[in-house]
């Protein structure tokens, strides 16, 4: 899955609340380092694309607004779990893309491909 890599800049009694929103969407706070001088922080983390949807708005309530991210592609990031399995991450987004594209949420079975003469 594509990674965002995620600065954020915020004051100090806003830390918290970067983390509580980076935990909720799978994201990993990797470096946290005050400003010399000033209250700020300067917080890197990774963050996946797919739970990026709805971010800015959702660290913005939680930091009353203290807090501003500017995300970028950082890398990809292989996913464990088996996509055929259900009750996992993989599963889930795979189902989930197949029907926003309406081919059906079920992958089809092989035998489907080969050819029949």
């Amino acid at each position: 899955e594509p990674i965002y890599l995620v600065e954020i800049q915020c004051p100090e009694n806003a830390v918290g609340g970067v983390y509580s929103c980076m935990n909720r969407r799978r994201g990993v706070v990797f470096e946290e380092m005050q400003r010399p001088g000033t209250p700020m922080y300067n917080l890197k983390a990774h963050l996946p694309v797919n739970e990026s949807f709805g971010f800015t708005a959702d660290l913005r309530s939680n930091t009353g607004g203290q807090a501003f991210p500017q995300s970028v592609f950082d890398h990809w990031k292989t996913m464990d779990g088996d996509p055929f399995t259900a009750g996992n991450k993989v599963y889930e987004i795979i189902t989930g893309v197949r029907t926003r594209k309406k081919i059906g949420a079920e992958v089809p079975p092989l035998d489907r491909f080969m050819d029949k003469l």
